[in-house]
């Protein structure tokens, strides 16, 4: 699993960007792979990264 940080999350659409050191771009992320109370800006994560059409996702997200 990979360790990051949520760079940016936007409550009204429940999608956000992930920062992590194991990728040179965001990893985007939707809350129907988080579950559970919505995530905050700042918010230390697992997650495992896969290839998406648009570029990478993160699913199987954890809060840490």
């Amino acid at each position: 699993m990979a360790d990051g940080k949520v760079d940016f999350f936007n409550d009204t659409g429940g999608y956000g960007f992930i920062t992590t050191e194991d990728s040179d771009e965001d990893v985007f992320f939707h809350m129907e792979d988080v579950g559970g109370e919505d995530l905050t800006e700042g918010t230390e994560i697992e997650f495992e990264i896969e290839d998406a059409p648009k570029g990478p996702r993160a699913t199987n997200v954890v809060r840490v």
